[in-house]
């Protein structure tokens, strides 16, 4: 017998297991179950694809066994079972990459912790919920030896060479005292038909009737699927949602599709109302699994459906491919380029229709997958128009969320384009002068303030014929934001200011200009519509671009401002060098931008309200 200690976060897992989650432990059998249906994939998988397994002779089952004398509960499967090394692995460590932050996010809300647990695929560790020690006893298919695994929930692990007739694995729970409920054969036929139902292999429990013993199969072992919708119940659908993607509540949508004709092929999509823990992940885990006519392949191809549709869960189950078709092969399937193709239509149009049907319920929606749905924008060609109409934007006009057709609608009879502004803050966004001149003539601007938008608005180009126009771009048709003609004796007379402003602010600004879409501010910036505004470059940097070549912004300025009125008194020339640098600072802290020297900003503006007081 060999001693192993498990990892820490192992430890520190076992320890949230066993003491912070209450109210959910029947999600215990739910995941032992779900283990060993895997097994079972993996060997099916293997012995349709492997010589090494074709001969190997099994049935595939899953049994599960109570022994209420020794208050243990057992569950069995004839699946591809663990060696030695499988099972230091896989039971005590936490080997796949993002789960160290498991422990991290559990907060002890039971619920959404179970929800976790199974995402997270440490769903085995629940045992310890219920047991005070826990036995595998495991053979791999083919492998001469069986190995005992063992644990209390301490620090350690044993294990040690064992019999066992047949390959697969048995875990053996023995029940602490207050859990002997999981002994009663109504408990465990209750939380089969809840969670796994439709499992695709049978569950068996023994059951003792006049001191004999017999198996009764206790779930239905149909690939859900594969049925017509008509003798699908909603429930059943649901049901079968949270045992493939390990959630605790109901998806927000199921999208469940037969294609027959040259191509045939079954989906079940479902649509998520929590978002999986790896949502923005780079090594985030595909929630869709390929079945080749009702074999398991794949739960691992990020390639089944875009990567901005990476929430979306389900099965995709194709006629018409090889069962030992390469992963390699698998991306570049001219089959499965089609079902994708399909499928993401279908999604699309689907959550359209949810859109137009459920404006709250898709709301919520929006607010949990909206991100990740705008990075769709880059890539998809295809349905792009389908995508876009199930943007949400925020927007100076209204409370609520808005679609860009909904924009389109409300557009002034003169307006041609779709105008937006970008920044980290909404309230900034909001009150920023750059939109003061479309306020007063009530133009509607769409508010971005997440970071996302930076890029991908401007990709959008246009919608529906009608271009997107950032308000800080130089070439915004002036007869939209001005409200009257600046007389040319009005500009003549500010030339000089103009001239010494630029002077002054030469090192930090391409240009300075008056404006004619200011109304109550002073100043602000803009950009050349060939350069990147400032929200563009900070983006850029994140993204490893540090040598990028400054780019200089244009400050605007009002001169029907107060302030550029006094500035004509030639008593108050001598002030334009501090007024300049501290409304060009100004305007910076209304972008959103840093200022280079914030004490002498502050000394600046001292000076000036010392004198204002005199």
């Amino acid at each position: 017998m060999s001693k192993y200690q498990f990892q820490t976060e192992v430890n520190e897992l076992l320890n949230l297991m066993i003491h912070s989650l209450y109210s959910n432990k029947e999600i215990f059998l739910r995941e032992l179950i779900s283990n060993a249906s895997d097994a079972l994939d993996k060997l099916n998988f293997l012995s349709l694809t492997n010589d090494k397994y074709k001969e190997l002779k099994y049935e595939p089952k899953i049994e599960i066994r109570v022994d209420k004398d020794k208050k243990t509960l057992t569950i069995s499967d004839s699946g591809i079972g663990m060696s030695k090394d499988d099972l230091i692995k896989n039971l005590g460590t936490i080997a796949r990459s993002g789960t160290k932050s498991f422990v991290k996010k559990l907060s002890g809300d039971a619920k959404k912790d179970s929800t976790l647990i199974g995402q997270f695929g440490v769903g085995f560790y629940s045992a310890f919920m219920v047991a005070k020690k826990v036995e595998v006893l495991s053979k791999k298919a083919n492998a001469k030896s069986a190995h005992l695994w063992s644990s209390s929930a301490g620090d350690e692990f044993e294990i040690k060479e064992a019999k066992k007739s047949s390959h697969g694995t048995e875990i053996t729970l023995y029940l602490k005292d207050d859990e002997l409920e999981f002994l009663e054969e109504y408990r465990i036929e209750a939380i089969v038909q809840k969670y796994s139902n439709h499992i695709p292999f049978p569950i068996f429990l023994e059951k003792i009737e006049d001191k004999k013993s017999k198996l009764e199969q206790i779930n239905k072992a149909s690939a859900l699927w594969r049925l017509p919708k008509s003798q699908i119940k909603k429930e059943e659908y649901n049901d079968f949602y949270k045992q493939i993607s390990h959630d605790s509540e109901d998806p927000i949508l199921y999208i469940h599709t037969k294609a027959e004709g040259k191509i045939e092929y079954t989906t079940l999509f479902y649509i998520p109302k929590n978002a999986p823990f790896d949502l923005f992940r780079v090594d985030y885990q595909s929630g869709v699994k390929l079945y080749v006519k009702r074999v398991f392949i794949t739960d691992d191809d990020k390639e089944l459906l875009p990567t901005y549709l990476r929430f979306v869960r389900g099965i995709i189950d194709v006629e018409d491919l090889p069962l030992n078709v390469s992963r390699e092969i698998l991306q570049q399937n001219a089959i499965l380029s089609q079902v994708k193709k399909a499928s993401v239509k279908k999604i699309l149009t689907e959550l359209k229709k949810f859109k137009e049907k459920d404006k709250e319920g898709y709301l919520e929606f929006y607010k949990t997958f909206g991100k990740v749905l705008k990075e769709g924008v880059m890539s998809e060609f295809e349905n792009r128009e389908l995508l876009l109409d199930l943007l949400l934007f925020k927007s100076s006009k209204s409370d609520n969320l808005i679609s860009l057709n909904e924009y389109i609608n409300s557009m002034q009879k003169d307006q041609k384009e779709i105008y937006y502004i970008t920044g980290e803050n909404i309230d900034m966004l909001k009150n920023s002068p750059l939109i003061e001149g479309f306020k007063a003539k009530d133009i509607e601007v769409l508010l971005l303030d997440e970071e996302v938008d930076t890029i991908i608005v401007p990709s959008i180009g246009r919608y529906k014929d009608t271009p997107l126009k950032a308000v800080n771009s130089t070439d915004i048709d002036e007869k939209i934001t001005k409200d009257k003609e600046i007389p040319k004796e009005t500009t003549d007379k500010f030339q000089e200011i103009l001239l010494k402003m630029k002077e002054e602010l030469k090192d930090e600004v391409k240009d300075v200009k008056i404006s004619s879409r200011l109304n109550t501010s002073p100043a602000c910036l803009v950009f050349d519509k060939d350069d990147p505004d400032f929200q563009m470059q900070q983006m850029l940097k994140q993204m490893g671009q540090d040598n990028l070549p400054k780019v200089k912004p244009i400050l605007e300025i009002n001169v029907e401002h107060d302030i550029f009125k006094k500035l004509l008194d030639k008593s108050n020339a001598t002030k334009l060098h501090d007024i300049s640098t501290i409304l060009l600072d100004l305007a910076k802290l209304n972008e959103g931008m840093k200022i280079d020297n914030v004490a002498e900003f502050a000394t600046k503006v001292n000076k000036l309200i010392s004198e204002a007081l005199k």
